[in-house]
């Protein structure tokens, strides 16, 4: 079972040169793709900023960047423009601030030009490229707005396919002051990928696990590099 390699250089891994080598030809069609890396969390139970936390010599925010880019060039971060803007990627700032990641997931679809739009939070650093592949063309393949993992104890709206029109969905609820997301899932054409279906795939579901304190980094890197995290 393929826990999901992680990759340490900005370089798309679904990218073959052209026979004339002028330039990049991604295995997955990319001009309806784009890609937002969740970075507006509070971190509160981590007690720093989740964004910045090192994970074998890499930010956790960077390694979610580097994910993201092996399927789309279109990848952006949600989150502070001011916290976020010396990485070389265009930020998102929420349109309903402090409203959670359906906020976040909400200010991406306002914002994005492409019909899938995958969202990521940056405290999943299992998530593989060869994963974002797979579920994507799930999304492709389901025609569904919203194409979710459901695993690991529950539906994964954080590593998730969602189509343009989610977001009028979101705002309504955002109106209503209503932050849950998973209540949405039933009002839209929803794909839920069940575990079985991952673990056939090849696909673990630690894949999904959440770095939200120390403790959880620490496991984090003993999954990822079998050794302890060097703060």
């Amino acid at each position: 079972m393929v826990l999901g390699k992680l990759h340490h250089t900005f370089v798309p891994l679904w990218i073959e040169l052209a026979a004339d080598k002028t330039g990049p030809r991604y295995h997955l069609p990319v001009h309806d793709l784009s890609a937002f890396v969740l970075a507006g969390g509070k971190s509160s139970r981590m007690g720093m900023d989740k964004a910045f936390l090192q994970l074998n010599g890499e930010t956790l925010l960077d390694r979610a960047l580097q994910v993201a880019a092996t399927i789309t060039e279109n990848v952006r971060i949600v989150g502070d423009q001011h916290k976020f803007g010396a990485f070389h990627y265009a930020v998102i700032p929420d349109v309903y601030r402090d409203r959670g990641p359906l906020g976040g997931i909400h200010a991406a679809l306002c914002t994005t030009n492409s019909n899938l739009n995958l969202v990521l939070a940056l405290d999943m650093p299992l998530v593989s490229g060869e994963f974002l592949v797979f579920l994507v063309n799930q999304a492709r393949q389901s025609g569904a707005t919203i194409t979710v993992p459901n695993a690991g104890g529950g539906l994964q709206p954080l590593c998730a396919v969602y189509r343009k029109q989610f977001a009028e969905i979101a705002e309504q609820s955002l109106q209503a002051g209503k932050n849950r997301i998973d209540p949405l899932f039933s009002r839209v054409t929803c794909r839920a990928i069940a575990e079985h279906e991952l673990t056939q795939a090849g696909f673990s579901v630690e894949i999904f696990r959440n770095v939200n304190t120390p403790e959880d980094l620490e496991t984090t890197q003993r999954l990822a590099f079998g050794r302890n995290v060097n703060r």
